[in-house]
């Protein structure tokens, strides 16, 4: 799974969207690119804090009651949205959304968003150990 949400390096698809082919990357790293200026060392450090944040939150997230979800979730989609975590952030939505939802709505929002972090949280781990 983690194969399908690398980008190729493929220099012919350089241009080409980090969503093409309709599999939404779970880092679109030309995103990351903009808003860290190219800044290699602080795109580093931003997926580290991510990485340790969006584990930290799902934990909180599935600890906390229904009045925790929300601002949790919330707080995710912002960070997500920010290194360009597209799919992190949408299931993050969808979370704070279902905040408000039955318990089992709540849980499987949960669920689908622990599973978008850990996606994201595989790929952050490769491109870490590239350097």
């Amino acid at each position: 799974m983690a194969q399908l949400a690398i980008k190729s390096c493929d220099p012919a698809a350089a241009d080409a969207p980090d969503h093409a082919q309709g599999v939404l990357a779970a880092i679109d790293r030309r995103h990351l690119a903009r808003m860290t200026f190219g800044d290699r060392s602080l795109e580093r450090e931003l997926l580290e804090l991510f990485d340790r944040q969006a584990a930290m939150l799902i934990v909180r997230m599935r600890a906390g009651g229904p009045a925790a979800i929300a601002p949790l979730a919330h707080t995710l989609k912002g960070s997500a949205s920010g290194i360009g975590a597209g799919g992190v952030a949408h299931a993050a939505a969808a979370a704070e959304l279902a905040a408000g939802a039955s318990p089992a709505e709540c849980s499987l929002a949960i669920h689908r968003l622990a599973q978008a972090v850990d996606e994201a949280r595989v790929l952050i781990a490769e491109l870490l150990r590239e350097g």
